[in-house]
């Protein structure tokens, strides 16, 4: 009699619910994070109250809000938040000056946070602003010297703590994940937008 053949690994897709998962209404592993707990408690107060949005939108945006914290993050190692990355990333991956409206567009934010965090930035001596000359009412944003080395060396060691984060999750998940959330994202940037603060 031959041995059985190994199996072959299961994707996120192929997983079959267990007795217990079924029995709790859904077809993925019961997880005991913050969100899950959330939706428990939720469950007792309405047991008929659908909670399958909370457990994808919950998680994402917990889990924003725990990278932005992480102590040990090459960003905040550097004393930056990631919106104000996210402004002199815009300066340098699109190369050329950029007006703060152009910079709120770039970055998904609403003009008075991207004046509030420019400001914050020249003082840093990260960026700095130039007057139109032909419109004094418009203003051109640049990185510095200073805040061109800052991204060029942060870069390398922020993707690479997030590379360390996301280990947890094997090739073939992330890459499910990464689809799955550009699905979303591609969605969600057809809806009219709303400028965060």
């Amino acid at each position: 009699m031959e041995p059985p053949a190994p199996a072959e690994p299961q994707t996120a897709g192929d997983r079959q619910p267990t007795a217990e998962q079924s029995a709790a209404g859904g077809p993925y592993p019961v997880r005991d994070d913050t969100v899950a707990a959330v939706v428990r408690q939720w469950r007792v107060v309405d047991p008929g109250l659908d909670t399958a949005p909370m457990e994808i939108i919950g998680r994402i945006n917990r889990c924003a809000a725990l990278l932005q914290q992480a102590e040990d993050a090459p960003l905040r190692r550097a004393g930056l938040t990631r919106a104000e990355f996210d402004l002199l990333g815009a300066l340098r991956r699109t190369g050329h000056e950029l007006t703060p409206s152009e910079l709120a567009r770039e970055t998904f934010s609403s003009g008075a946070a991207v004046t509030k965090r420019l400001k914050q930035l020249t003082e840093r001596g990260l960026a700095e602003r130039r007057g139109d000359t032909r419109d004094r009412r418009v203003a051109h944003v640049r990185l510095t010297d200073a805040g061109r080395d800052l991204v060029d060396g942060i870069l390398p060691a922020q993707l690479a703590h997030e590379r360390e984060l996301l280990s947890a999750l094997d090739r073939g998940d992330r890459g499910d994940l990464a689809v799955l959330l550009g699905e979303l994202l591609e969605r969600l940037e057809g809806r009219p937008r709303t400028p965060r603060v």
